[in-house]
């Protein structure tokens, strides 16, 4: 499987990992951010991360082992959206 494929799974149910984590992005918006700067959280069960710049909960964090570039968000987001 392709990594920016594989690297979904890592956009969700994290919040623990992001907010011990130094860098993030999300492959909406194509943003590059520090973690710090999430405000808001699906509340439910997943823990999931939203974007504090589009909205959306497409955040991966560096955490995750993958590059945290606009290039790899840019394949992602192809991808996915």
């Amino acid at each position: 499987m392709l990594n920016y494929i594989e690297a979904h799974k890592y956009s969700m149910n994290h919040r623990k990992e992001l907010e011990s984590d130094t860098k993030c992005g999300c492959f909406y918006c194509l943003k590059i951010f520090n973690p710090k700067e999430i405000t808001e959280w699906i509340e439910d069960t997943s823990e999931t991360a939203i974007c504090p710049y589009c909205g959306v909960d497409s955040i991966i964090g560096l955490y995750a082992g993958y590059p945290i570039t606009k290039e790899f968000l840019e394949k992602m987001y192809r991808y996915w959206f």
